[in-house]
């Protein structure tokens, strides 16, 4: 009976185990002031090693491209769109049927705003992406950042 109950609890183990989810990109944000009135809100995404994250620019018909948006603060005031950069690598993905771009081990998103003078604020900024790796891609996945400007 012994045998039998550590058997089932071995197997119910490894069953929870296997259910986890993984998340191959660790994130970290940062806001960095440039003058009285202007910030860069910065959002990096650390990728694990074998994996890759979509860039903005995936055209449709591809994987899910990764999207970074704000949500809307009438004190803050956004200039242009968020900013890739890292080495993008780009392929003929034959899954997909499209040339697909894509990052690994690392890129940082940027977006500059502006906030009425003297004033502090939050924002709060939303990451969308998936993440493959050779043999598997994850759902698509949401990550939220709390960024102050002060």
């Amino acid at each position: 009976m012994k045998k039998l109950l550590f058997l089932f609890v071995s197997i119910l183990g490894l069953s929870v185990a296997q259910a986890q989810i993984k998340d191959p990109v660790n994130w970290v944000s940062e806001v960095k002031k440039k003058s009285t009135d202007t910030y860069e809100l910065i959002i990096t995404a650390n990728i694990a090693k074998s994996w890759h994250i979509y860039s903005q620019s995936t055209p449709a018909g591809g994987p899910v491209p990764t999207e970074l948006s704000f949500a809307p603060n009438p004190l803050v005031k956004l200039e242009g769109k968020p900013k890739e950069t890292g080495k993008m690598e780009k392929i003929n993905d034959k899954v997909f049927g499209v040339q697909v771009f894509y990052y690994s081990d690392k890129v940082v998103y940027t977006q500059l705003a502006k906030v009425k003078a003297g004033l502090k604020t939050n924002i709060t900024a939303t990451v969308k992406y998936m993440v493959c790796d050779d043999s598997q891609c994850l759902p698509p996945t949401k990550k939220t950042f709390d960024l102050k400007l002060q």
